[in-house]
């Protein structure tokens, strides 16, 4: 078997920005008695183009495999922007809420069924609304264990009984969340 015919004198190899040209009709051929044995010469350019195979087989391995992160981390930045697209406003129609539980508290002791009616319908409406928009009211009530993660204590105070030393007492603002994340911690007195 004649290298020079199977080469067809000359081969290019490309690896990454370099190209090298091989003339072979100038390279000493080794000879060999047996017909299985391959040149020395076909060997390294064999083993050169696997590796350089091998190589670029990696690269793109690589490059893809950063472009499903890169495709997967903009995606849940995506997510997490439409979630929390409208807390401002969310967080802006909070303290018109909070009027709205105050007013109907007091609306209750005047006993004007019809009026009291018409107060807490408009006050579902508008906690309707904002329920459909994601925002969540954090549970917290009188007797829980007091977290500083998922509340803010205000102060505190002696505890009324021995069961309440370490926990809400009570609770002066309701706490309120848009997703997981909280907007506005709920604001407490913890006893002591």
């Amino acid at each position: 078997m004649d290298l020079k015919n199977i080469f067809k004198n000359k081969v290019k190899m490309t690896t990454e920005n370099t190209e090298k040209e091989f003339d072979l009709t100038d390279a000493p051929l080794e000879n060999t008695t047996d017909e299985t044995q391959t040149p020395v010469a076909e060997i390294s350019v064999e083993e050169q183009l696997t590796q350089d195979l091998a190589a670029e087989k990696d690269k793109f391995l690589r490059l893809f495999a950063e472009f499903e992160n890169y495709k997967r981390r903009t995606s849940k930045e995506r997510m997490e922007l439409y979630k929390t697209a409208n807390q401002d406003v969310l967080q802006s129609m909070l303290p018109v809420l909070d009027d709205f539980d105050r007013g109907i508290v007091e609306i209750r002791k005047a006993k004007d069924k019809s009026l009291t009616k018409g107060v807490e319908l408009i006050h579902e409406k508008l906690r309707s609304i904002l329920v459909s928009k994601g925002l969540e009211e954090v549970e917290i009530k009188n007797g829980d264990v007091f977290n500083a993660d998922f509340a803010e204590a205000i102060t505190q105070i002696p505890a009324p009984t021995e069961k309440l030393k370490g926990k809400i007492v009570d609770v002066i603002e309701k706490g309120y969340k848009l997703g997981d994340k909280i907007i506005r911690f709920p604001k407490v007195v913890t006893g002591m």
